[in-house]
């Protein structure tokens, strides 16, 4: 089977690629939840942050942005002390402002509405046939950044962005030789 060349080889690689990476994400907190994770994980490999995903949900509440918003230096000291996420001043105290910014949008018309409009509602759907050709970044994700840092979010460069929009399926970047290229395109 036939699978992009980032994934694997670790099992919990292969089924985060086979079941989760590039399939349209539609739900508002679960958009806000990758963003974050994508932004933990600037510097850092994808599995580290996939591994302690769990840990990230303990740590974080749930990545309930509601709670997470009201957080104080006491919470932030906490995470700073827990082996089971990465224990970044910068990237915990962002996650708590990202999630204020967060709340205003939705209070705006929804987190999921602002994204999903940079492509009108529907994956761009790309056709790479080599991992060399997929961009780190392109100029709708330097717009997005730009736009999101605007509205208060921290952590979310063009790079952080591309890499969610690839996640969330904003756009399918499976290869047109992967075996998930194909059903991922027809959810768009």
């Amino acid at each position: 089977m036939e699978r992009c060349g980032w994934a694997g080889p670790e099992q919990i690689y292969l089924d985060y690629h086979d079941t989760e990476w590039g399939v349209p994400e539609r739900d508002a907190r679960a958009l806000w939840e990758k963003l974050i994770l994508d932004g933990f994980q600037a510097g850092l490999s994808w599995i580290t942050i996939l591994k302690k995903r769990d840990n990230f949900r303990a740590a974080f509440a749930g990545f309930d942005p509601h709670a997470i918003a009201h957080w104080g230096e006491a919470e932030v000291e906490r995470c700073l002390t827990d082996p089971g996420i990465i224990r970044h001043r910068g990237k915990i105290e962002a996650t708590v402002g990202n999630a204020r910014a967060f709340l205003a949008m939705e209070a705006r018309g929804g987190f999921d509405a602002f994204l999903w409009d940079y492509v009108d509602g529907r994956p761009i759907q790309n056709r790479w046939a080599t991992m060399a050709e997929v961009p780190a970044f392109t100029p709708l994700s330097e717009r997005i950044s730009k736009d999101l840092k605007t509205a208060g979010f921290r952590f979310c460069g063009p790079t952080i962005v591309y890499a969610f929009m690839q996640a969330t399926g904003m756009v399918n970047d499976h290869l047109v030789t992967c075996h998930r290229h194909g059903p991922c395109a027809a959810l768009g």
